[in-house]
């Protein structure tokens, strides 16, 4: 049986102790949700020399941008605000290469919370620093539990008709109908950064009853979703999250 492989970014950690060495990391989450979903999950480290990073992409049939910390400002061009919150430049930059490796190559790419922040930086768009000090009227969009996501519905989100995202969140689930009649779907929140000018190639696919940007898509790429929640930890109680790694893997099924 063929298992595509998906690549997930990982993270540097250097909680572990005694006595403390550097580790890198990821959520189980991902790699369960990637096994639901139907593909073989691999990580892929943060700080990997770019020549074996390559080496390492082309044996990808996808890819997985994962939640983490913000992005230096300084990547899109702007000067830091101040609240910025778990800075990691030489991830950031690995990640902006796999991201644009990956829009080049029309690799399948499924982008979530921070990827979906560096797959915008990586077009050539620019992010929200901080949501509550710079979107008037901000909905909460940080988890309860110290910033890590939780399965529980947090708020809803409209959702684009015609997009990829509305077809693969109303496969198999019944997304809720708003009194205006628009579609809307209830998601998970753990960020306090966004989207602010969508890059080059994106288009907009989800909305917060806020404004804040939750979802883009690149509609003339093969598979490439992003979306500002966390679908990983709500695979197994939500159809939608679920389908959002089956259309990824259906994808990278095509690579081969």
């Amino acid at each position: 049986m063929f298992f595509p492989v998906i690549g997930i970014t990982g993270r540097a950690d250097r909680s572990a102790r005694p006595p403390g060495p550097s580790l890198f990391a990821l959520s189980q989450t991902y790699v369960r949700a990637v096994e639901l979903g139907g593909g073989a999950p691999v990580i892929v480290p943060p700080y990997v020399e770019e020549a074996r990073l390559r080496a390492i992409f082309e044996r990808l049939d996808g890819l997985i941008l994962s939640g983490g910390g913000d992005i230096s400002p300084e990547l899109y061009g702007e000067e830091s605000s101040g609240l910025l919150w778990g800075v990691d430049v030489r991830r950031d930059r690995t990640e902006l290469v796999l991201a644009r490796w990956a829009l080049a190559d029309r690799l399948p790419l499924l982008a979530i919370c921070r990827g979906v922040q560096v797959l915008n930086v990586a077009a050539r768009g620019t992010l929200v620093q901080d949501i509550p000090t710079q979107v008037p009227g901000a909905l909460s969009h940080s988890s309860p539990v110290a910033g890590r996501p939780v399965p529980e519905v947090a708020h809803t989100v409209e959702v684009v008709a015609g997009s990829r995202l509305a077809a693969l969140a109303g496969a198999g689930s019944q997304p809720v109908e708003s009194l205006a009649g628009a579609r809307e779907l209830g998601v998970n929140s753990a960020h306090h950064q966004a989207v602010k000018d969508v890059g080059d190639g994106l288009v907009v696919t989800a909305r917060a009853p806020d404004g804040v940007v939750e979802g883009v898509e690149a509609s003339d790429h093969p598979f490439c979703v992003g979306v500002q929640w966390h679908p990983e930890v709500m695979v197994q109680s939500s159809p939608a999250m679920r389908r959002l790694f089956e259309g990824l893997i259906e994808a990278a099924t095509q690579v081969k």
